[in-house]
Parts: C-alpha cells; sequence; structure tokens
C-alpha cells in the first residue's frame, strides 16, 4: 500500500505542471453542463482547491524546463499566491452569487457561463505564469484578459457592458502593444539563436541575450512595458480598471486586483531579466520607477474623489501596484525583498477588502459610499473585518504592508533619498484617504439594511489573518525563499 502511495505521489510530483493547466481545463468543460448553484458553486470550490494543493507540490516537486513550460523559484511564488487567491474566492462566490440569484441579478445560465469562465481564467493565468515561451505566454494573458472581459459584462446592464466593451478597448490596446514587443525580442533573437522555436524560449533567450541588438531591445521593452503596464493597471494605462471593478461581480474584482494584475506584473519581471543581462541595453528600473511613483501619487490624489466604494478601491489596486513596480524599478534585494512582500500582502489584502466590499453592498442595496456608515453596529465582524483591512491597505503596524511599505522607504532612502519624498508623499496622500473614508464607513451614522448577508466570512478572516501574521513574524523559510528570488531580480 505504501509502495503505491510513494508511486502515485512520485506522478503527481512529475506532472504537477501539467496538472496546474488541466485541472481548471477539466472543471470548466464540468461546470458548462452543470445544473443548480449547489452543485456548480461545490465543483467550483473542489477544482480550485485542487489547484491550489497541485500548486503548492512545486515546493517540493523537481524543478523542470523544456521548450514549452518553466518552474523556477520565481513563478513558484506567482503560482502559489494566484491560486490561494483563487481557492478563497471561489468560497467566498458560492455565498456571494447565491444571493445574486435570489435577487435576480444572475439567471442559471448566467451561473453555468460564470464558473465556466472562472477556471477558464484560472487556467490561462497559471499557464501564463509557467510558459517558459515568451510567445505562449502572451497567448495565456490575452485568454485571460478576454475572459475577464465577459465576466465583467455578466450582468448584462448598460454599465456592466459599456465597462466590459471599455475594458476590451484598452486591454486589446495593451495586448496588442506587448505583442509587438514580443515580436521584436524574436527578431533580436534570430541572428544570434536562428529562426524557430528557440527564438521565442525564454530559457534560451536569457543564456544569449548578451549578444541581442540592444537598439532592438530597447524598443522592444518600451512596448512591452506600455503593453503589460496597461495590464498592471499602471499610470496613465489604467483606465480600464476602475470601471471592471466598479461594474462587474465582487468576486471578480478580488481576482483582478489579488492575482490577474500580478500576471501582467510576472512578464514584466521576466523581460526585465532580459534587458538586465545585456549590459548594453538601457536600464529597465528607471522606467519602471518612474511609472510607479506617477501611479502612487496620482491614485493617491484620487482617492479623495470616488463615490463607489468599488471604483475607490479599484484606484487603491493602483496606488499598490504602482508602490510594487517602484520597488522592482529600485532593484536590489531589498527592495526586491520588499516589492515580492508587498504584492503578497496587497493580494492578500486587497481581496479581504472586496469579500467585504461584496457583502456590504449586499446588505446594502448600493456600492454609493455616503449610503455605507456605521458598519460596526450594524454588521460587526464586517465593520470591523473592514477596519483592519483598510489599515493594512493603509500601510498600518502592526501589518505585512507596513513591513513591505518600511523596507521599500528604507531601501529608496539608502540609495537614491530624492526620490523617497514622492514616495513618501505619495504613501501619505493614500493613507489620509483610507483614513477619511474609513471613519465613515465603520463609525458614521449607521444606515439602513436591506438585505441579510449570506457569503461565508472565512475567506475574509482566513486573509486578514495571514496579513496580520506577517506583520508580526515571517517563517525563515519564506523569508529565504524571498530572498533568493529578490537575488535572482537583480
Amino acid at each position: 500500500m505504501s509502495a503505491l502511495v510513494n508511486a502515485l505521489i512520485s506522478v503527481l510530483l512529475a506532472n504537477n505542471v501539467y496538472l496546474l493547466l488541466l485541472l481548471p481545463a477539466v472543471a470548466a468543460v464540468a461546470l458548462a453542463f452543470a445544473r443548480g448553484y449547489r452543485l456548480s458553486s461545490r465543483l467550483n470550490m473542489a477544482a480550485s482547491g485542487l489547484t491550489f494543493l497541485t500548486a503548492l507540490t512545486l515546493f517540493a516537486g523537481q524543478q523542470a524546463t523544456d521548450r514549452y513550460f518553466l518552474v523556477d523559484d520565481l513563478n513558484i511564488v506567482f503560482v502559489v499566491l494566484n491560486t490561494f487567491v483563487a481557492f478563497t474566492t471561489s468560497v467566498f462566490s458560492a455565498g456571494y452569487i447565491a444571493r445574486e440569484l435570489e435577487t435576480g441579478h444572475l439567471t442559471q445560465t448566467h451561473l453555468r457561463f460564470y464558473h465556466t469562465l472562472y477556471q477558464a481564467l484560472l487556467g490561462a493565468m497559471n499557464l501564463a505564469f509557467v510558459a517558459n515561451n515568451i510567445g505562449l505566454m502572451w497567448v495565456a494573458i490575452e485568454v485571460a484578459t478576454l475572459t475577464t472581459v465577459l465576466m465583467v459584462g455578466i450582468y448584462r446592464t448598460d454599465r456592466s457592458l459599456e465597462a466590459a466593451w471599455k475594458y476590451f478597448i484598452l486591454g486589446s490596446v495593451g495586448i496588442a502593444l506587448a505583442l509587438f514587443g514580443t515580436i521584436l525580442i524574436y527578431m533580436a533573437a534570430r541572428p544570434v539563436i536562428g529562426e524557430g522555436l528557440n527564438g521565442m524560449v525564454w530559457t534560451v533567450l536569457i543564456s544569449r541575450v548578451a549578444d541581442f541588438d540592444p537598439a532592438l531591445l530597447n524598443l522592444a521593452f518600451v512596448f512591452l512595458l506600455l503593453g503589460y503596464g496597461t495590464k498592471v493597471g499602471l499610470a496613465p494605462m489604467y483606465a480600464w480598471l476602475p470601471d471592471a471593478h466598479a461594474e462587474g461581480p465582487t468576486p471578480i474584482s478580488a481576482i483582478l486586483s489579488g492575482s490577474l494584475l500580478n500576471v501582467a506584473l510576472y512578464a514584466v519581471l521576466r523581460f526585465k531579466l532580459l534587458m538586465a543581462a545585456n549590459s548594453n541595453a538601457i536600464a529597465p528600473g528607471p522606467l519602471m520607477a518612474a511609472l510607479g511613483l506617477l501611479s502612487l501619487v496620482f491614485a493617491g490624489f484620487m482617492l479623495y474623489r470616488r463615490s463607489d466604494i468599488k471604483r475607490m478601491f479599484a484606484y487603491s489596486s493602483i496606488e499598490h501596484m504602482g508602490i510594487i513596480a517602484f520597488a522592482f524599478g529600485m532593484g536590489g534585494a531589498l527592495a526586491n525583498f520588499a516589492g515580492l512582500l508587498h504584492m503578497t500582502m496587497h493580494s492578500l489584502t486587497k481581496s479581504a477588502i472586496f469579500f467585504a466590499v461584496g457583502q456590504i453592498a449586499q446588505a446594502k442595496g448600493t456600492k454609493k459610499i455616503a449610503d455605507i456608515r456605521g458598519l460596526t453596529v450594524t454588521h460587526p465582524f464586517l465593520g470591523w473585518g473592514l477596519v483592519v483591512a483598510m489599515a493594512a491597505l493603509a500601510g498600518m503596524p502592526p501589518t505585512g504592508v507596513f513591513t513591505s511599505e518600511f523596507l521599500i522607504v528604507s531601501s529608496t532612502i539608502a540609495r537614491a533619498p530624492l526620490l523617497a519624498l514622492p514616495l513618501v508623499i505619495g504613501l501619505l496622500v493614500a493613507f489620509g484617504a483610507l483614513m477619511w473614508r474609513l471613519h465613515g464607513f465603520a463609525f458614521g451614522e449607521p444606515t439602513e439594511n436591506v438585505a441579510p448577508v449570506k457569503a461565508s466570512s472565512l475567506p475574509l478572516a482566513a486573509h486578514l489573518a495571514l496579513v496580520l501574521v506577517a506583520g508580526l513574524y515571517l517563517p525563515q523559510p519564506l523569508v529565504l525563499w524571498f530572498q533568493h528570488v529578490a537575488a535572482m531580480l537583480g
């Protein structure tokens, strides 16, 4: 019996990359034909949970590389975080979507469509992370884009369709720019590597990039940064993101901020490594740092002018992706470590906030900030959960976000003191906006409820617990892992 178990474990570890892609694909097909809310929601949770467990096996499995797939220390971080957020969001989604069915906002047909696309999105994001072929990675990100476009417009209202169309247009422009940058990378590689598939294989490219034409590399990175930067939500290419958050289902807002933005960020980091390996090419760091600072300061001021709660937190995502891009743009062991930690903390915190916001909007029957007040009185758990989540998002101690922001500011002061001024100003501006909004949400005069809360609170509690624990203690294996990845990023 033990021999059989060991054999099964060996097979699993040897094929875990394929399972990361196969499980969502099979689940998507099954969910397309599933009937009934109870069956489809449970199948969606089970498939997402199995995919997360498979992602965890990447830590134990042998890191393999071929012409199509790559598993290394960098993408394991992204895959595990992505599948964890997808799993917890599927648990939250079960109760949330049930309420949408009861109110008539969604139908059974919409439900099958929603769950099928959910698994297709999860599979596409996993493919983007593990692809060793830069063309295959582009295709995966394009599939993820088209999938989320359909999910944003699932309510079929005028505003949701407008948001989906805007997302489609701007996302397509970004993806087209990224495609052109990918083609330029191939053109730079062809004189050195030759024609064929090897000119698109990342591990081959990184080993020979020192001999590539730096002029073509420079032009390619500009297109890649603008193209994938659109998907990251960096200013000034952010315009699709607030509408997509505001009009799409709240679980998709959690996935957008907690997972999908990281997919495009991962692509930028891969190409940043290529640029850094060619001594004659431009340094990619200053471009990333500049866009990051612009996004941080711009989004910080925009937080004061939002009247829709989901739209406000969409601008918060722009702010935090700016912080992350700035950290990776600065580079170096400490800044890269802080960028990885901040990315992880932001994914957990922002998805937790959308878990709370989704239930709050259903309970109050509105997304208007002016009509959501006194939550600690009307919904104590949600109210205090939102207090903790927004305090974490603002960077207050003792949370993981405080730790990562402290490290980013510290590394900036040590290496580029002049850049620390706009960085700190942006952080303080955003802090003020979040604290101002939080006071009304939590402690203002309570407003009337129109519906009971049905979604599970476990995902919210789990995410907040991880964010709080990370602010107090980071396990040594995690620290060593992030340090190793930070060294990889240069």
